[in-house]
């Protein structure tokens, strides 16, 4: 296993440019999505994170041949030659779901299994399956894959129990060589599934109402080629906007789309931070010494997003007074809290509620990766923290951000790799 390690000899401000890499939530159904044409599909601003690697093994398995070239990819399936995704690729990557509705679409038949990814609590793909089956899909669960039959999709009308951004990608791509019009109604609006919607569209998919709760898709008989650039990853942005809060430090992103992380400035700039356009595709944060607290609560886009909750977490360790924190989206993703209060934060978990006093001090300690935001957070937290803090389990880092402790070294901060950490503390539980 491999850890961080962070050295804060005397508090940090972060001072820099940092470019933000493509966002691994739009790449990983934009290659799904290669699925469906026997015709190329190149991708530019791709994330060179695990997850990614994970995806090519999976579509090579089915019949994919691609050739990467440092952030573009031309991927091509001229022919699906498995309809099946097994179960040691899918368990590494709940994202893997994600090519169940162009199998489907395309090949007639999908069996994949049930999938994993983080441990921050149930997440059932039970809208994906309805979402199928009302398009005439036979779907049953059979030894722990889901087996998926049908000789031609056909249009109709779905309306989601509740906001899925996976479950809405899954069906638009299904949707998408379906015969006749599929009306999907209570859409996610997250951006990386109006940018899977463009790509699709690229490829000959008419599809109307993107970036909106309905969506009409017009199923067409083929898909074609197509070319695409990956949007910038707004959960990579914002970790770098709270570390330049966190620190008071003085950060310039490039590469961002600032509409994206609206949700996420109008929250730093309550605390105390100041931020600002510093062109099309950049922001400048200028953090406060005194953060101020404030109560979040987690929603789906445009709200303030559960996969910053923990990163905000840290900040709120260092505001002056209490901050309520409600997680409303994944139960069980506060595992961070307890490696958080390693460190000396003061954090009480009340069912959805994580409370947050602050201001306390935090002092280096060894914890335990649990999540790939958990992740994230540590790494803030270590930022703050006097002395040394070490964070084992990294593979979860690795899945959804490229080279962070590279980008954080030319911003001054003292961090290493180490390789096959063996150093865990007694007793720590991973999963």
């Amino acid at each position: 296993m491999e850890a961080l390690r962070i050295y804060t000899e005397k508090p940090y401000q972060l001072q820099g440019e940092v470019i933000i890499s493509g966002a691994k939530n739009a790449v990983l159904p934009a290659l799904a999505a290669s699925l469906l044409t026997a015709e190329e599909v190149h991708l530019t601003n791709i994330p060179l994170v695990k997850d990614v690697q994970t995806m090519l093994t999976l579509l090579a398995e089915l019949g994919a041949e691609y050739n990467l070239k440092k952030k573009s990819i031309a991927i091509r399936t001229k022919k699906i030659l498995s309809e099946q995704a097994p179960y040691q690729l899918v368990r590494a990557m709940r994202a893997s779901i994600l090519v169940l509705g162009p199998l489907l679409a395309r090949r007639g038949r999908a069996v994949v299994a049930l999938p994993g990814g983080c441990a921050i609590g149930t997440r059932p793909v039970d809208l994906h399956i309805t979402g199928l089956q009302r398009l005439g899909a036979d779907i049953k669960i059979e030894h722990g894959y889901i087996v998926a039959e049908a000789r031609r999709l056909k249009g109709a009308e779905f309306e989601f129990e509740k906001k899925t951004v996976t479950g809405t990608e899954n069906l638009v791509m299904a949707a998408a060589l379906a015969r006749g019009e599929t009306v999907l109604k209570n859409c996610a609006l997250e951006p990386e599934v109006s940018s899977l919607c463009e790509l699709l569209v690229k490829m000959g998919a008419r599809i109307d109402g993107i970036g909106e709760e309905t969506l009409r898709i017009r199923g067409v008989e083929e898909l074609g080629p197509a070319s695409h650039r990956i949007i910038p990853d707004r959960i990579e942005a914002g970790t770098f906007l709270v570390a330049a809060a966190l620190t008071g430090g003085d950060l310039v992103l490039r590469e961002v789309e600032p509409a994206h992380l609206q949700a996420l400035v109008d929250r730093l700039t309550f605390s105390g931070a100041r931020i600002e356009k510093a062109g099309r595709r950049s922001l400048r944060i200028i953090g406060s010494q005194e953060i101020k607290p404030q109560d979040v609560t987690t929603a789906p886009y445009p709200g303030f997003p559960t996969d910053m909750q923990a990163q905000f977490m840290v900040l709120m360790t260092q505001a002056s007074g209490t901050s309520i924190i409600t997680e409303t989206i994944f139960d069980r993703r506060f595992a961070h809290a307890n490696e958080l209060i390693r460190l000396g934060a003061s954090i009480e978990i009340q069912g959805d509620k994580a409370i947050v006093r602050g201001r306390t001090p935090l002092s280096g300690a060894e914890v335990v990766a649990t999540d790939l935001r958990a992740s994230a957070c540590l790494v803030l937290a270590g930022l703050v923290a006097t002395g040394q803090t070490t964070i084992n389990d990294i593979e979860h880092l690795d899945r959804g951000y490229e080279k962070i402790e590279e980008k954080l070294k030319t911003l001054g901060v003292k961090i290493d790799r180490l390789k096959n950490n063996n150093n865990h503390r007694m007793g720590a539980k991973h999963e």
